[in-house]
């Protein structure tokens, strides 16, 4: 077998020389002599927590890679923490797709795992796995274990918006809520709600791209370094058959994605990557296929925000696999996983071990848990909504807008006593998209106005050109597109205006008529608290980041460019 390695490694001239001799640190000469370069893309880092334990999992992986007959080499990527990162991790997914794909490309490798976990580091890998479609297989982190207070679990992320909102209300003393900080955190992993973190593991793994079954494994469990092993050695297996993701990643692998997406009520977020990570293999994945999809598949998994439980009852209760059971029929049977069996391969032997975590198809938690796509004079391109983790009294309404024009504006408005808002107003917040803030942070779940939480309100419908983490809950129109900063219509909204949204007609309707829209210059405040970078990463982002109804991406790193490298080095 011909390996990609050894255009670097075979050979008696000066360039095979070096490119053997500085590897040779302690290496049997035998690792170049026809033996399968399996690069382990790492991104743990100290600075992301929830992927600190990924050097430990990458020693598994080592191990498994020897075992099967490959040489295996550790590679750092870029490793985004979507709780330390400023203005937010969504700015530098692309950059980290960009850059592990010209790594991987670059290098000597034959095959790669890719260990991701935090929110951005998977979809980033599996961008980036696309682009250079070298053989390639994940292990998600997996999430942490959950914590208690005072008897009670917490949900990470989740609770954290539960409980801040309490103490706003008076309902909470700031120091009770202080004391629960040091019991969110219980383990290493992600998040243990089913944010964005748990719900890209899951669907790396309804995409084919992880081994069945191991998705979802938390991350102290030791089984998570069984599988790791298990996945090194595939990596070798995956290079010895010539399976690439261009091979796995196909329409019916996403169409499995957004049935997965609803069964398990996950984060909104998926949608931008799940078009990004599309938009480089060439696959034609739109708004709609979510709506189409997704939006009537039931929801199973009884788990936070949408629900009661977290992941580690998710796990313990049969798991992914399980969870897919139910909804079989839905699913694409000719998709396929890394091991190069279909995914409904892996779902005869996949019992429900606890029927409250994980529902039956015919107890559903919700008959329709997909992510809903609005369209309207608001949101030409498209809107999102989580109906999952909405109020169901708020699917069909109409308020009076309250418009803020930055996140900054919001801050130092939203708890004045003299802000005209009721509990059925519709809060506005713009400058939050991919090009105005820029990277289109988590900050559409915008907390209440203090003065609402004390009369005992807990939602409003909420919108935003921005994204909201998927640990959060709330009646809010996501991603909507284009962006103000990008010449989109929210950019024309003001307050006192009446909005009407209808989630079951799929509306989201500024009830202005157009001829006076025409007239209305855009918010000179808004545009003035816009992202106008000089250089750098910023000033490349916010030049050439497309919209999210596409994923988001950049405009030139759309597509593929291979493994291909001609030139050599010396």
């Amino acid at each position: 077998m011909t390996l990609r390695s050894d255009a670097w490694y075979s050979g008696d001239d000066r360039n095979a020389y070096i490119h053997r001799a500085w590897m040779r640190r302690g290496v049997p000469g035998s690792a170049f002599d026809g033996r399968p370069q399996i690069a382990i893309a790492n991104t743990a880092s100290d600075l992301t927590p929830c992927n600190m334990h990924l050097t430990e999992v990458a020693a598994s992986v080592r191990n498994g890679v020897y075992e099967a007959g490959g040489i295996p080499l550790e590679l750092p990527v870029v490793s985004l923490g979507e709780t330390q990162v400023r203005p937010t991790a969504m700015l530098w997914r692309n950059m980290a797709a960009m850059a592990t794909e010209e790594m991987l490309r670059a290098n000597p490798i034959d095959g790669v795992v890719l260990l991701g976990g935090c929110d951005k580091t998977i979809p980033s890998l599996l961008m980036a796995a696309a682009s250079v479609d070298l053989p390639a297989v994940v292990v998600p982190g997996g999430p942490m274990l959950t914590g208690t207070f005072r008897g009670v679990p917490l949900g990470c992320g989740t609770d954290v918006w539960r409980l801040s909102e309490e103490v706003r209300a008076g309902t909470l003393s700031q120091t009770d809520f202080l004391k629960s900080e040091s019991s969110t955190i219980r383990s290493k992993g992600h998040c243990n709600t089913m944010g964005t973190a748990s719900t890209m593991g899951l669907l790396a793994e309804a995409l084919g791209t992880v081994i069945p079954g191991v998705a979802g494994t938390p991350a102290p469990d030791s089984r998570l370094l069984e599988a790791a092993h298990d996945t090194g050695r595939l990596a070798v297996e995956l290079v010895a058959a010539g399976r690439r993701p261009s091979d796995l990643l196909t329409k019916g692998s996403f169409h499995n994605a957004i049935v997965a997406l609803a069964a398990i009520g996950g984060s909104t977020n998926a949608v931008v990557h799940l078009l990004a990570i599309a938009g480089r293999l060439g696959i034609d994945l739109t708004l709609e296929d979510f709506d189409r999809i997704g939006s009537r598949v039931p929801l199973l998994v009884d788990l936070a925000p949408a629900g009661r439980f977290l992941m580690d009852d998710l796990f313990r209760a049969g798991g992914f696999l399980a969870v897919l059971r139910e909804v079989r029929d839905l699913l694409d049977p000719t998709a396929l996983t890394v091991t190069g069996k279909p995914l409904v391969d892996y779902l005869d032997d996949a019992p429900i071990w606890d029927a409250e975590v994980i529902r039956s198809r015919a107890t559903p938690l919700l008959a329709e848990g997909g992510i809903a796509v609005l369209r309207g004079n608001l949101a030409p391109q498209g809107a999102v909504i989580k109906p999952a983790a909405a109020s169901a009294h708020l699917m069909k309404h109409r308020g009076r807008a309250v418009v803020f024009d930055s996140i900054e504006d919001f801050h130092a408005r939203v708890d004045d006593p003299d802000l005209d808002v009721d509990a059925d107003s519709v809060m506005v917040l713009r400058g939050c998209g991919p090009k105005g803030y820029p990277g289109m942070p988590e900050v559409s779940n915008m907390p209440l106005p203090k003065k609402l939480l004390e009369a005992g309100v807990r939602d409003v419908v909420r919108i935003c050109d921005g994204r909201m983490s998927g640990t959060a809950y709330g009646t809010v129109v996501l991603h909507v597109a284009p962006e103000a900063a990008a010449g989109g219509p929210l950019a024309l909204v003001r307050t006192g205006d009446w909005i009407e949204l209808d989630v079951p007609g799929r509306r989201l309707t500024l009830d202005v008529p157009a001829e006076e829209l025409a007239t209305r210059a855009p918010s000179a405040e808004a545009a003035a608290a816009y992202a106008a970078p000089t250089r750098g990463w910023e000033r490349l982002y916010v030049d050439h980041v497309q919209q999210a109804d596409t994923g988001a991406d950049l405009d030139f790193l759309v597509g593929s460019s291979g493994d291909r490298v001609s030139r050599e080095s010396h």
